[in-house]
């Protein structure tokens, strides 16, 4: 089962390189994050065509996330449980049952938090420890379970090509990388480096300052694994060449291949 997480930056503006690169790649999942738009504005046709199952938590304009599936969408739930006030689209799950075994998905846009510090920045550690206590929940059922998407923090200096530039910057504050980490050592396996260690991998290249030519990257999208579907995991990399297409997010596609 191929898993991946792709921040597509606007569905409106993505959605030739985002069918161009599902074509390609055929993930049996796509989670997506940052789709700006309504539910009833996704163009979920172009999607359903290609054989996949859609489903949408969106907000006009900002955030917004979706699941794209080959396979059927079961107990679908939307918004991250603990602040019934919070209206922001950031957080759905589903359940896939593949060929061995179901797996719970869970796809995330994490708040940036800048500037930090101020409200921005305390919102993103109050939705931290939401996820946090959501993580244990999920912990708890034993079974096969992901987190993916758009973390908004970069857990270490290797993480970034220049890492002094973002000290001060609320991805890589300790705060955010004291919760992250917190997150992790609850039981989680992150995918990626659990497969390739070392620096130099990135799944984000600013617009601006010709960031991609110099490769001025940090790695930000990311894969935690319970136990259950780590011991599943069989490959986990980096669609790094989409960055170069026309039209691009400023992410690319992270994927997991999981034996399920």
């Amino acid at each position: 089962m191929k898993i991946a997480s792709f921040n597509i930056n606007g569905i409106k503006a993505r959605h030739p390189a985002l069918c161009d690169w599902l074509d390609e790649a055929q993930p049996d999942v796509a989670l997506l994050q940052e789709i700006k738009s309504v539910d009833e504005g996704f163009p979920r046709e172009m999607f359903e065509e290609r054989g996949y199952n859609v489903e949408t938590h969106g907000q006009k304009g900002f955030n917004g996330v979706a699941i794209l599936s080959k396979l059927p969408l079961e107990d679908v739930t939307r918004g991250l449980p603990g602040d019934d006030s919070d209206e922001q689209a950031r957080w759905i799950e589903a359940t896939v049952v593949g060929e061995r075994t179901a797996v719970r998905l869970c796809g995330l846009y994490l708040p940036n938090g800048n500037p930090a510090p101020g409200p921005k920045f305390d919102y993103k550690l109050g939705w931290m420890e939401r996820l946090k206590a959501r993580a244990r929940d999920l912990l708890a059922q034993e079974e096969p379970a992901l987190m993916a998407g758009d973390y908004n923090v970069i857990p270490q200096d290797e993480d970034a090509a220049r890492p002094e530039a973002w000290r001060e910057d609320a991805l890589a504050r300790p705060e955010s990388r004291r919760a992250f980490r917190e997150i992790l050592n609850l039981g989680f396996t992150e995918a990626f480096r659990a497969r390739t260690p070392g620096p130099g991998h990135y799944t984000f290249w600013d617009y601006q300052a010709g960031a991609w030519d110099r490769n001025d990257g940090i790695r930000i999208d990311h894969l935690l694994l319970t136990p259950q579907a780590a011991d599943l995991l069989t490959d986990c990399r980096i669609d790094k060449d989409i960055r170069n297409r026309p039209k691009p997010s400023d992410h690319v596609p992270i994927w997991v291949e999981l034996d399920a």
